[in-house]
């Protein structure tokens, strides 16, 4: 089950059928995409958020051990922002961000409450995850967030094959993590 959250700033919502119209305008652009592993079509089709989410994500998240979000900020909440993944797999948390939220420190603080969720809700003992080492916005949120660094590898995205880094955080880490919470602050 996938259930509703919120932080200071966003509401996090189960990912819905009824979401495509919004996460078609808002997520085929190159800036965002680029990143994403090569699973995402490009150009992103005019009808791709709806069979996306209607043939691969609901039934991923049915089938269990998959968590998908919408992003939306409290101060406007019918209008989606980006999502947030956790997922049972070699890498465990996804997002993206539309461009005009970018920025704000607004991801970290979605990422912060995944990764609470992910070790105290689910009860996980690790979380990892794998990003482009171009992705400097991505790097940044794992390395504030005081994930380690275990590896390199190259791996295919959207924009092609690119040097790659595998990050990991164990719970008793982020449990030690004295800025955990304090991730409103993009700064930390």
């Amino acid at each position: 089950m996938v259930p509703n959250a919120e932080t200071e700033r966003l509401l996090l919502r189960p990912l819905a059928l009824a979401d495509a119209e919004q996460i078609q305008i808002i997520f085929p652009h190159w800036e965002i995409v680029r990143y994403l592993l090569n699973r995402v079509p490009w150009p992103y089709p005019p009808d791709g958020a709806r069979p996306f989410i209607g043939q691969i994500a609901l039934p991923d998240i049915a089938r269990g051990g998959c968590w998908i979000w919408t992003l939306r900020l409290k101060s406007a909440p019918e209008q989606i922002i980006g999502t947030l993944e956790l997922r049972c797999s070699e890498d465990n948390r996804g997002f993206w961000l539309g461009l005009p939220w970018q920025g704000r420190g607004l991801m970290l603080e979605a990422c912060s409450w995944a990764n609470d969720f992910w070790f105290d809700t689910l009860g996980f003992p690790v979380l990892r995850v794998s990003k482009a080492i171009a992705n400097e916005s991505s790097r940044r949120i794992s390395q504030r967030q005081g994930m380690r660094l275990i590896g390199t590898s190259e791996r295919d995205y959207v924009s092609g094959r690119l040097p790659s880094e595998t990050y990991e955080l164990t719970a008793e880490e982020w449990h030690a993590n004295s800025n955990r919470h304090n991730s409103t602050n993009p700064y930390i």
